[in-house]
């Protein structure tokens, strides 16, 4: 999933802008909104979308997952709700340097031990 970087930074940009930027038609943006809870762009005062860098970042996480890694609808949406299941801080391995592995196995050998000496 590569970014994108607008010719203007802005804060907010409207359904026409992001339908440029990536690609993709506007009701097909509309569409994505009715089957991704993650996508809810905020509508200003006229009742138009205003997306973020964040709300483009999950559309282009979206296309990538159903155009070119060929997910369902559904088994997108399951990538994208275990993906911010997975933000929220975890013992993730893959996220531990290796000292802090090295603690975490000295931790559960010392448990491990303290399990055998009540069992016994």
């Amino acid at each position: 999933m590569s970014k994108i970087n607008p010719k203007v930074k802005k804060l907010y940009y409207s359904i026409g802008e992001v339908s440029d930027m990536t690609d993709l038609k506007s009701y097909v943006l509309r569409y994505w909104e009715t089957e991704f809870n993650q996508l809810k762009p905020p509508k200003n005062r006229a009742g138009n979308r205003t997306y973020r860098q964040k709300d483009i970042e999950i559309i282009l996480n979206i296309k990538d997952l159903l155009y070119t890694k060929k997910f369902t609808i559904d088994g997108a949406r399951n990538v994208i709700q275990s993906k911010q299941g997975s933000e929220s801080p975890s013992l993730n391995s893959s996220l531990l340097n290796q000292n802090q592995k090295l603690i975490l196995k000295k931790v559960k050998n010392s448990l491990q031990d303290i399990l055998k000496i009540i069992n016994n």
